[in-house]
């Protein structure tokens, strides 16, 4: 069997790009004869159906692999789950990792983030500022399909984590994006959004803010799995389609805000 790449990278016109990190659910053969976990254990922690939603970018990145295989949103030292305190308290091995594995795994994060570098130098380039919307989904049942679901009041339907990002620098980027999700109809009402209320952004988000502080912004979004049972698998399909059509209209909104900004002041 040919492995999965480690992601996949569409390239596209303008400033916009949209990545799905956490999609993937393949874990190479090596990892996988060490992984203590069923699929099901896995996917739980996972963001299906996320991918799906990049199509509101040109540019689109999409991992392959499981977070359980490497974890792209954690800092290098923490991208591969060792202990169980890294994990969500699971035990994931049923033997411990071979450090030549672990020297691959991470070998493939270094790689990811060398060719996330070159992206966005080349798109910086040809469009000065850029807008990074990085797609996530959080579970909200905890203790079986049974479970009760979490206090809305700490638990939104869409958090955006702003906090790895000069909040007032890009303070239009922002606010247009939060205004947009905040207007569209979702099925009849509106969505719950709000910002930095049970995440802040990882370190996707934190990287490129690092590197890229003054011409990147990076959206990170974390959409309650209310679309989808989070135990089974099952997705709602309209509701996960409300969604999508929520982020277009967001994703528009934002690069109206960046031909805004490009444009300059309007002089009376």
């Amino acid at each position: 069997m040919i492995d999965l790449p480690i992601w996949r990278t569409e390239f596209g016109e303008g400033p916009l790009v949209a990545c799905a990190i956490h999609d993937g659910h393949y874990v190479r053969p090596e990892v996988a004869e060490c992984c203590k976990l069923s699929d099901a254990q896995r996917r739980y922690e996972e963001d299906p159906y996320t991918a799906d939603w990049t199509t509101i970018a040109p540019t689109r990145i999409v991992a392959h692999r499981s977070r359980f295989e490497l974890d792209l949103n954690r800092p290098r030292d923490k991208a591969v789950y060792l202990k169980a305190e890294d994990a969500w308290g699971l035990d994931v091995w049923n033997c411990e990792l071979p450090a030549a594995v672990v020297k691959r795994s991470l070998q493939a994060y270094d790689d990811f983030y060398d060719h996330l570098r070159h992206l966005l130098t080349r798109l910086v380039k040809d469009n000065a500022q850029v807008v990074v919307f990085d797609l996530h989904s959080y579970n909200h049942i905890r203790g079986g399909s049974g479970g009760d679901a979490a206090d809305t009041e700490a638990n939104p339907e869409v958090n955006l984590g702003t906090g790895t990002m000069a909040r007032a620098l890009w303070a239009p980027v922002v606010d247009r994006w939060l205004s947009a999700m905040r207007e569209q109809d979702f099925l009849g009402r509106k969505l719950d959004v709000r910002e930095n209320v049970k995440f802040f952004g990882g370190q996707l988000p934190r990287w490129i803010h690092e590197n890229f502080a003054n011409s990147v912004c990076v959206l990170a979004i974390e959409v309650k799995k209310s679309f989808m049972n989070e135990w089974t698998g099952e997705l709602d399909a309209r509701q996960h389609a409300a969604v999508g059509k929520a982020l277009t209209h967001a994703a528009a909104a934002v690069s109206d805000e960046l031909e805004r900004i490009k444009r300059g002041p309007v002089l009376a």
